[in-house]
């Protein structure tokens, strides 16, 4: 389960990252630099206690976020 809440932003992140895309596609989608996803993907991490992109994408479709 989620324990705290992911922003928006955070949001569109993980849905990206859920449709495969990397981290530089993300940014250009999003029209932010790389580095920029890559600090939303550690808050992600932190928020869902997740270690890596598909344990993050697990708890997120198993939470309904996604």
């Amino acid at each position: 389960m989620v324990k705290k809440k992911l922003s928006k932003r955070e949001l569109e992140v993980i849905n990206l990252v859920s449709l495969g895309l990397g981290n530089k596609q993300i940014g250009s989608k999003l029209g932010i630099r790389e580095h920029t996803v890559k600090n939303h993907l550690t808050y992600i991490y932190q928020k869902l206690e997740a270690s890596n992109r598909a344990q993050a994408i697990a708890i997120t479709i198993r939470s309904g976020l996604i």
